[in-house]
């Protein structure tokens, strides 16, 4: 079954923020992820939305978007994301209408 990662970031160094955009699509790809949406400006059906950034991206299975998180790769290439930003990530089980 799919797994979904949905992240608010709120930007606070962009010049920063840019050394994880870099290194990001390369490490992501090679863990099979596919990435649904980036976008700073989403439209509030309701509620509140104060980040500057919302992502969703999807892998095959839960099991590979751990594999992809938990990397060492990628943690270490978070440390500019955390050093950054602050955010929310989740992740969510994709349906399974059967």
């Amino acid at each position: 079954m799919s797994a979904y990662l949905i992240a608010q970031i709120s930007i606070t160094d962009r010049t920063a923020y840019s050394a994880y955009e870099d290194g990001f699509m390369e490490i992501f790809q090679r863990f099979k992820g596919k990435m649904l949406a980036v976008d700073e400006k989403p439209d509030v059906l309701e509620g509140e939305w104060p980040c500057t950034r919302t992502v969703l991206v999807e892998f095959p299975s839960k099991e590979e978007a751990l594999a992809w998180y938990r990397s060492d790769d990628y943690q270490a290439l978070a440390q500019h994301r955390f050093s950054a930003s602050d955010g929310n990530t989740v992740m969510v089980n994709g349906f399974n209408a059967a």
